[in-house]
């Protein structure tokens, strides 16, 4: 058998079933790879290698093997919280914070027989599209040391593209699986808002924030959210029991598969357009042409969607970013412990009116019946996943929070209005970056990934027809510099 790391987390998982690889070595072979790669990466907060390895002895002798990831490695990313670990929220205003009890999520992930082995990097509270800190720590791309690696799960999606973790769990309330994913070269999920319950947005402001997995294949990522999905079952009643259209599932079944014809759109416009300087770059735009014509030759229907200017956008979503940020719990004698970034969008969100916060919320509820209403006619949108190549370690401006934020806009428009209108979409590397740019060697950069987004409920849909693309590009074997 190959080396545990180099297998897909689904032949992982079958290897586990199988009785030929235990939880114990497969946490202590991902263990290893970590010691001996993260210094490069800086993909992770905290190693738990003791944690790890009783909790792999525990999962290998005391749990069923029905549990649907059991044995499986993973990590928490540093804002979802594991009792008696540390969780810094990326932020030295909580260095020392170790909480006395997990988060829903961390406890759903155990009860599915996973086993953590400590936390995944996340920019200061997870605002930001990249994993950095002024105080000099970075997560570097895979790929390339010399970029970034995304954010908010950037440390997660570093981690998976370079083998340290078979697969990991994100959270995204503006593209904060999706952007990692693609900077890396890896697939991201951002599930319907409902879909997930421990992370299902619903109790969120607007509803933005939802969790889902980040894998290097699309089969990988669908082991992972039914994982996710299905090992809860709350009754009727629960407040969690308020689901997104459609199925929860399973997914994976879709994934291998990869069937079905569909009719797609394809979208050229962002709601940010008239208030930034947008700009799609021509590795982003070589992606769509390539994945429009792969789904053609594959008996898809491909139509373009036309323009749909929302000049309300803007300001509506910075409102609700901002008030995001103002219940951060860091209070004014202590704000000069955050970022610049963090503590404008902390001042910024506090100083906002019930009045502004009651009218962004208004706004877009109704940009999202209106953004269902205009992919209606499509199973699945093609956009592409960002408008730049992954930005290098050190570009986004780390003092002025007005030009960070236009940079991040600039670099990602096409992720958060996914986030206000609640629907599912996916990140999926369609392309080389030899075939971008020729005379740039292959391993100078990772693959360029599209973004499908789906209708409410529509993760199958999703699966399906990321499958094909993934089978049709050729480019799920490659492997950054770093592996």
């Amino acid at each position: 058998m190959s080396e545990l790391h180099e297998l897909t987390a689904l032949d992982l998982h079958r290897a586990l079933q199988r009785g030929e690889a235990s939880p114990t070595d497969a946490v202590r072979a991902f263990l290893d790879r970590i010691a001996r790669l993260d210094p490069q990466v800086g993909a992770f907060a905290h190693v738990a290698r003791e944690a790890a390895l009783e909790r792999a002895a525990l999962v290998e002798h005391e749990l069923p093997r029905v549990a649907p990831l059991w044995g499986m490695p993973l990590a928490d990313k540093d804002l979802h919280l594991r009792a008696g670990h540390p969780a810094g929220f990326g932020s030295r205003a909580f260095a020392d914070f170790v909480p006395d009890a997990s988060d829903a999520l961390v406890r759903d992930l155990d009860r599915a027989g996973a086993v953590s082995l400590g936390r995944t990097r996340a920019p200061e509270f997870g605002l930001p599209s990249y994993t950095e800190s002024a105080t000099g720590w970075a997560t570097r791309n895979p790929w390339d040391v010399a970029l970034g690696a995304g954010g908010s799960s950037g440390g997660a999606a570093a981690a998976v593209a370079a083998g340290m973790l078979p697969f990991a769990t994100g959270s995204d309330g503006g593209g904060s699986i999706r952007i990692p994913a693609a900077s890396c070269g890896v697939v991201g999920v951002k599930p319907s808002r409902g879909r997930v319950p421990s992370g299902s947005g619903l109790d969120r402001l607007a509803g933005l924030g939802v969790v889902g997995p980040l894998a290097r294949t699309v089969a990988d990522a669908a082991l992972l959210l039914d994982g996710l999905v299905g090992p809860v079952g709350y009754p009727a009643g629960h407040p969690f029991a308020v689901r997104a259209p459609g199925t929860d599932g399973p997914y994976l079944g879709a994934a291998i598969r990869g069937e079905g014809r569909f009719q797609v759109g394809v979208l050229a416009d962002s709601p940010w357009d008239l208030a930034y300087d947008v700009a799609v770059g021509p590795a982003a735009l070589a992606a769509v042409e390539a994945a429009t014509a792969l789904l053609d030759r594959l008996g898809h229907g491909v139509e373009a969607i036309p323009p749909a200017p929302e000049p309300g956008y803007p300001d509506a979503f910075r409102v609700i970013w901002q008030a995001s940020a103002a219940t951060i719990p860091v209070e004014a004698d202590r704000l000069d412990l955050l970022e610049p970034l963090s503590a404008w969008l902390v001042r910024r969100g506090r100083a906002l009116g019930a009045r502004e916060l009651a009218e962004a919320i208004a706004w877009l509820a109704e940009f999202e019946q209106r953004t269902i209403r205009r992919f209606s006619g499509f199973d699945a949108v093609l956009t592409p996943a960002l408008a730049q190549s992954p930005r290098p370690v050190g570009w986004y401006d780390a003092e002025d929070g007005e030009e960070n934020f236009a940079q991040q806009v600039r670099f990602t428009p096409f992720t958060s209005f996914v986030n206000v209108a609640g629907l599912p979409a996916l990140t999926v590397p369609v392309l080389a970056v030899e075939l971008v740019e020729p005379g740039r060697p292959a391993e100078s950069g990772p693959p360029v990934s599209v973004q499908l987004i789906g209708r409410p409920g529509g993760e199958e849909t999703l699966f399906a027809i990321a499958a094909q693309l993934e089978r049709a590009a050729r480019i799920a074997g490659r492997r950054p510099p770093v592996w």
